[in-house]
């Protein structure tokens, strides 16, 4: 308990803390019934006034409770008690209770038992789990679990070892979540909208000129494009965005923690954003299609010859798909780096480069087999019917997407959009002079004694009249039981206590509400 005080995972503005101690499982049942019973009944009387179809609605699932509850409890639970709760029979109220919670502490465990709270939650709640330790009994909850963290330290290396992710402090563990992580997930989910966007595009084309040839299985590109677009013309852009691209800084990563909501409800990638990727591609493969088709039925050259060759065609698609594929990873990059420059515009010199090399002369004479299209790049886009009809399938290809992501931006804006903004504005404003000032420590006001390895005198530094004290959390310990006072025989006296307390380690901090605290101590 003392130690949950220390790292402010139970403070003494809680409403309740519920201590779990039972030795059977009539007991261990019994606490946990009455902890759901006392955490629920306030909860129950606000829907007092709901018909009797609502509150049975309402009452049948728990989870309408875990929204609606306001206030702050805490279940503590022991191995013995957690060794029966986590039958069969008792798990069901255990996760119940758990998640009407704000904080449960489960002490003096097995590590078998702390994989099996992991798998407990994983089952019932079905939500992604997270473990984090920094020894040997912590390598099952480590692997148990969807994610795991390992501490390096002077437990030993078994947890790193056994870990996804590893540093050397739990106070990262905000930094890993709420930043590499949260940027990790906006990566990823950017990262597969533009896959199946781009492969679309690429792909349906063949569809729509199977209604040219007949569905004859003629491919519309060169076959070089075909093998070439996946692995060199369009794979380096979106292997940056996918490992650089950051939509908000760290500094207000970690200053607006409701950015790390989305990835929760899984919001930026799922089944909609599918559909919506799907249709974005096979718009822009109709476009890419049927513009330069709708264009070359009539259009002539320079010299007078009508343009009606299916290689000059085929050019022109190609080269509308790069273009329009490099522009809108550009739209969909938020963090610009000189890779992300060279990757893309260096793919888009890249395809230059090789078409004109596999339509050159010299590659023909060498496989003619090979390299069909002989010259058609050099007698194609020196037209300027050609550059316009590249540029107007990029226009209509993209201005649709910028004028959609304008108005939703401006008319719906997101948490992220917000964060977004205010980061330009500070960023356009300049640096600001910081005004730094030594922060008071906040935390609850505990002794030291926490880390001894037994119980200590808990009950008696925490009965001060400054420390909030409830009749579910006394301990079934007397202060005066010979086993908590050993060598003494009733309660023990004032000389006795402060000997006591100082040879378990109680460290006084020399500041005014310590010493308050100790004078108090003292007195009783």
């Amino acid at each position: 308990m003392n130690i949950g005080y220390s790292c402010n995972m139970l403070r003494d503005d809680m409403n309740e803390v519920f201590i779990i101690s039972g030795h059977t499982p009539l007991e261990v049942q019994r606490e946990l019934r009455t902890a759901k019973e006392r955490i629920m009944g306030p909860s129950r009387e606000k829907f007092s006034g709901a018909p009797d179809t609502e509150k049975t609605d309402i009452y049948s699932s728990d989870t309408v409770f875990e929204e609606t509850i306001i206030s702050e409890y805490a279940l503590i639970i022991n191995g013995h008690s957690l060794a029966h709760a986590l039958e069969a029979d008792l798990e069901q109220i255990l996760v119940d209770v758990a998640c009407l919670c704000k904080t449960v502490i489960c002490c003096r465990v097995t590590p078998l038992q702390k994989a099996l709270v992991v798998e407990l939650i994983k089952r019932h709640k079905r939500a992604v789990t997270l473990a984090i330790g920094d020894g040997a009994n912590d390598v099952s909850m480590i692997k148990t679990a969807h994610i795991g963290v390992g501490i390096s330290g002077q437990e030993g290396m078994q947890a790193v070892l056994s870990s996804d992710y590893s540093f050397a402090q739990f106070r990262y563990l905000q930094r890993l979540l709420l930043v590499h992580g949260r940027w990790s997930y906006h990566r990823m989910c950017n990262f597969l909208c533009y896959f199946f966007y781009k492969n679309f595009a690429f792909t349906l084309v063949h569809f729509w000129y199977g209604f040219l040839c007949g569905f004859s299985a003629q491919t519309v590109y060169d076959q070089w494009f075909i093998t070439l677009f996946n692995i060199v013309y369009t794979s380096l852009p979106v292997l940056a965005m996918g490992i650089f691209d950051q939509d908000v800084n760290e500094q207000y990563s970690l200053r607006y923690p409701n950015l790390y909501r989305p990835g929760q409800l899984n919001q930026l990638f799922n089944k909609r954003k599918f559909f919506t990727c799907t249709l974005h591609g096979v718009c822009t493969s109709f476009v890419l299609f049927f513009i330069p088709y709708g264009a070359f039925i009539c259009a002539v050259r320079n010299d007078g010859a009508q343009i009606s060759d299916q290689q000059a065609f085929a050019v022109t698609i190609a080269t509308s798909l790069v273009i329009v594929v490099s522009v809108q990873i550009g739209l969909d990059t938020n963090y610009w780096t000189a890779v992300n420059h060279f990757f893309i515009w260096g793919s888009l010199a890249v395809y230059f480069a090789i078409l004109f090399a596999m339509h050159s002369d010299g590659l023909f004479n060498i496989f003619p087999n090979q390299f069909p299209f002989i010259g058609t790049a050099r007698n194609s886009l020196d037209q300027q019917i050609f550059w316009l009809v590249i540029f107007l399938t990029t226009v209509v290809c993209i201005m649709p997407m910028v004028a959609v992501r304008f108005i939703k931006t401006d008319c719906y804006p997101t948490q992220t959009d917000k964060v977004r903004l205010l980061q330009q504005a500070t960023k356009r404003q300049g640096p600001q002079e910081q005004n730094l000032r030594r922060v008071r420590r906040t935390s609850s006001r505990r002794s030291a004694y926490a880390f001894a390895h037994q119980q200590g005198y808990g009950e008696l530094i925490t009965s001060g009249k400054n420390m909030k004290a409830t009749t579910s959390s006394t301990s079934t310990y007397p202060l005066s039981s010979p086993e908590r006072c050993p060598g003494t025989k009733g309660a023990p006296d004032e000389t006795t206590t402060e000997a006591k307390t100082n040879d378990i380690g109680f460290t006084r901090e020399f500041d005014q509400n310590q010493d308050m605290i100790v004078e108090d101590l003292e007195a009783r």
